[in-house]
């Protein structure tokens, strides 16, 4: 079953953003846990995050996805931001746990001249001190356009990050066809192709959600410029 989302903002509250995408024929949605570039966020309104619950069983949704703000960094060579983006995290993954069909999506994070390897293990780092058993919510390691430093810019990083993470029934991963074509999968002319790669590498079972975007850039650029579909690559 294919389930249509749209990002929506959660200034209005949760129950608001349910309604919106009832308004729009979606049956899911996206929206940011906190302001997109980091900073505190409002205390939680557990009525609203139940009326939201209410609203999703009685229309039929699929799980909804909360995106982590882009500021979060796990794997920074600075230990303040990442004991902060730890912090963060941690908050909003529990916040999640008043939506009783959640998913928190994320991007892996920089390495910031570190290596890959030492992100990798800064990241796993923080998911094996956050994760836990009793979590309702899936955690989303989103694939990455390997701007810079990025770590998740290809599958084989994804994998070592899930292959070393303790909870790994906790993970699943958010594929955005921007990033992908940026980071050099053809999915323009070999769309089947990338994905029996992805199966290979780490299993298409573990696909949760499709940011469906395109991209301003050439193949294979290392960018990560979206565009409107259509308009785009």
């Amino acid at each position: 079953m294919l389930n249509i989302g749209c990002h929506l903002s959660s200034v209005r509250g949760y129950e608001a953003m349910g309604k919106e995408a009832l308004s729009i024929g979606a049956n899911t949605f996206q929206f940011f846990t906190r302001n997109p570039r980091g900073g505190d966020v409002k205390p939680m309104n557990i009525a609203d995050a139940e009326a939201l619950n209410k609203l999703l069983k009685e229309n039929n949704f699929a799980r909804v996805l909360a995106h982590a703000p882009y500021t979060l960094n796990l794997c920074s060579a600075d230990s303040g931001i990442r004991e902060f983006a730890k912090r963060i995290f941690a908050e909003d993954l529990a916040r999640m746990e008043y939506i009783e069909q959640g998913m928190l999506n994320f991007h892996p994070g920089s390495h910031v001249k570190q290596g890959v390897e030492t992100g990798i293990t800064f990241i796993v780092d923080a998911l094996n001190g956050i994760l836990s058993k009793e979590q309702k919510t899936l955690v989303l390691l989103e694939t990455m356009a390997g701007k810079g430093s990025e770590v998740g810019g290809t599958f084989e990083e994804i994998r070592a990050i899930m292959d070393q993470v303790e909870k790994k029934e906790k993970l699943g991963v958010c594929l955005d066809t921007c990033h992908v074509w940026d980071a050099g999968y053809d999915i323009v002319n070999d769309f089947d192709g990338v994905i029996d790669k992805f199966d290979r590498i780490i299993g298409k079972d573990q696909i949760a959600v499709f940011h469906i975007n395109d991209s301003k850039n050439v193949f294979g650029a290392g960018k990560d410029r979206h565009a409107n579909l259509g308009e785009g690559e």
